[in-house]
């Protein structure tokens, strides 16, 4: 006898990093897995050790971790904890971002700049990622970047799901933040019936990072209520300026709908403070009390996450969670 046979079988294992527990538990909750446990901690000078408590020899690891600040610990722990698992001999690793890591450095914008972007995924693939599952990219071609399999899920389906529950379509103009966001904006457009597009055509000094020096409106926004979209809000200064400069168009309403709340230093007040009727954001990221305000909406993204790993795991079709157009 030449070979033995022995019984395939699959087995779905999930792992969390410590930057957003809620939303691992809340995947975990709608796969009906439990996380499996580990030891992490941080040593007195900042090195970070994760030890897994099972055995995850031939599993399917999916590993989740959300990247908020700050950012580069939680970018090593996942590193570490991918790397613990290659070398335990897991099958094949997911690596699970719902907010991908310097995601804005896609390119150089002048000389002697990195392309942090690419760094982090040759970083995952290094480390023993097979496959990557993200969230809203910033730019599409990060898909690129990775040499190997990636999901690229859109928060934008339940985005403007709760739009088009919430408000009354016949008299929204979808607007895009900046000229390059155009093609989102008529995604969205799409949505929610064929509504109406926008765009704020904005001018920035290189030399100014997270700075609008000046806005215009290109589009009917007069009388309607305008829903701003973008990926994320870091600082909230462009979407603040956005919003100040619909109302002064002669917009009725203006809600402001992203995927990724970054909020950074002053970005809760001033969304806060900015006239928008209502801001939208999913939990790709951690939103604790002290960032949020009553205006703030956050919808979870932990279903949608639980459908793609579903998928994944069986084989199946993630675009068909899009209907076939992711």
């Amino acid at each position: 006898m030449n070979a033995k046979s022995g019984t395939p079988k699959k087995n779905l294992m999930f792992f969390s990093g410590r930057a957003h527990p809620e939303l691992a538990e809340e995947v975990a909750k709608h796969l009906n897995i439990s996380i499996t446990p580990q030891s992490a901690y941080d040593f007195a000078n900042g090195e970070i050790f994760v030890r897994f408590e099972e055995s995850v020899r031939g599993c399917d690891a999916f590993v989740i971790q959300s990247h908020t600040e700050p950012i580069n610990q939680w970018v090593m722990e996942q590193l570490i904890m991918v790397d613990a698992l290659k070398r335990a001999s897991a099958k094949r690793i997911t690596v699970i971002m719902p907010f991908y890591p310097y995601a804005r450095q896609d390119k150089k914008h002048k000389g002697r700049e990195p392309i942090s972007a690419r760094l982090i995924a040759d970083l995952f693939k290094t480390a023993g990622a097979d496959r990557i599952m993200t969230v809203d990219l910033h730019t599409a071609q990060i898909q690129g970047f990775f040499d190997g399999p990636v999901d690229h899920l859109f928060a934008q389906t339940l985005l403007s799901r709760y739009v088009r529950e919430t408000y009354d379509n016949d008299n929204i103009t979808v607007v895009s933040p900046d000229a390059g966001r155009t093609k989102l904006a008529e995604k969205w457009a799409d949505d929610l019936g064929g509504v109406p597009i926008a765009f704020i055509h904005k001018t920035r000094d290189p030399n100014r990072p997270n700075e609008v020096v000046a806005n215009r409106v290109v589009g009917e926004v007069s009388g309607r209520l305008c829903v701003v979209i973008d990926d994320m809000v870091d600082t909230g200064g462009t979407i603040a300026k956005a919003v100040d400069q619909l109302l002064a168009e002669g917009a009725t309403d203006v809600v402001v709908a992203a995927s990724h709340g970054v909020l950074s230093g002053p970005a809760p007040q001033r969304l806060s403070d900015c006239g928008a009727k209502e801001v939208v954001f999913t939990n790709t990221l951690p939103i604790p009390d002290e960032k949020r305000f009553p205006k703030m909406t956050v919808l979870s993204i932990a279903p949608l996450l639980a459908r793609a790993i579903q998928e994944v795991f069986e084989d199946g079709s993630v675009t068909s969670l899009f209907d076939g157009n992711a």
